[in-house]
């Protein structure tokens, strides 16, 4: 059986320790949603080769129960198994697969994550997930062409991480990174490449992964585009993260004080609270997202970096 995957080919280093305190901790730090995503990736990856090795004797047993996690070709199988439509991006075979996904999604992760918050990040990557896995069932379900294909499911994390590219390169396009044997490069233009990639080779061997590509590529750039407009369209994404982790983490205890000051005290500092933590305007974001993107973040004053932080929470 063969399967529809992708890849991307960027790589970048971090101290030993540093990173294995990232992972030892991914779950317990606020607003660590890159390192948590490629955990998870990780894991799954880990759960599929041990599987893999303890069904060398049986491969059916081992296509069986895989097809529970990847994403099937026929519209009418993904119906049976909705949920696939999430764990198939999250699913690699490959060394190769995963290591350049998560490579490169942790460096134009951390784009996203500095400046507008790991929460975006996981909006990116899932919404461009799913992007992704509708417009593959789409092209092979209704462009005759592909009809023969319907035995190729799709796994991997590449619609999600062409969603946090392009994310990045919409919401940064000057931002300059350097490549090996290139130098430095504006990510705009490593955008546009791997997009530009994926379009010619969406009839060829992987056409399925280069058309979840695309997917993902369309969502990044819609949402950042609706993102400076002041429309958040990951808020269902936090709200169901929020809902899940609510039932892990266990509630403070409520005090009531009864003393007469304290309503004096509580008055004060609100008020006092209101001036100096002042929300930021849709108009004032807009201007400080494009001023970033003419001169970059450093550019911007004390002021407008809290503002910028105090909306990426909202």
């Amino acid at each position: 059986m063969r399967y529809s995957q992708g890849y991307g080919s960027m790589g970048g280093g971090m101290r030993g320790s540093s990173l294995l305190d990232e992972f030892k901790n991914a779950f317990n730090r606020p607003d660590n949603g890159l390192i948590q995503i490629i955990l998870i990736n990780v894991v799954f990856f880990v759960v599929i080769r041990l599987l893999h090795l303890f069904t060398t004797g049986n491969r059916d047993v081992f296509y069986l129960i895989t097809s529970y996690i990847y994403l099937p070709a026929s519209i009418n199988e993904a119906l049976t198994r909705p949920w696939t439509i999430f764990t198939y991006f999250f699913a690699h075979f490959g060394v190769l697969h995963i290591l350049f996904n998560m490579l490169f999604l942790f460096w134009f992760g951390k784009i996203i994550k500095e400046f507008l918050g790991g929460g975006k990040v996981i909006s990116l990557y899932v919404l461009g997930g799913l992007a992704g896995g509708l417009l593959f069932l789409l092209i092979y379900n209704l462009v005759p062409y592909f009809s023969d294909r319907l035995d190729h499911p799709m796994l991997g994390a590449s619609a999600g991480v062409f969603a946090v590219v392009v994310g990045a390169a919409t919401f940064m396009p000057n931002y300059t990174i350097f490549l090996l044997f290139l130098g430095p490069v504006r990510i705009k233009y490593i955008a546009l490449f791997y997009v530009f990639l994926s379009v010619v080779q969406s009839t060829g061997p992987n056409a399925g992964g280069n058309i979840a590509h695309l997917g993902g590529a369309i969502l990044g750039f819609v949402f950042i585009k609706q993102l400076q407009h002041g429309k958040d369209w990951g808020k269902g994404i936090h709200w169901l993260l929020s809902f899940f982790k609510s039932f892990f983490r266990s509630q403070p205890k409520v005090k009531v004080s009864y003393r007469k000051e304290s309503k004096k005290k509580t008055t004060s500092r609100t008020s006092t609270g209101t001036t100096k933590k002042e929300t930021a305007s849709q108009e004032e974001i807009d201007a400080i997202l494009d001023k970033i993107s003419h001169s970059g973040y450093e550019s911007l004053t004390k002021d407008e970096k809290q503002k910028l932080f105090n909306a990426s929470k909202r």
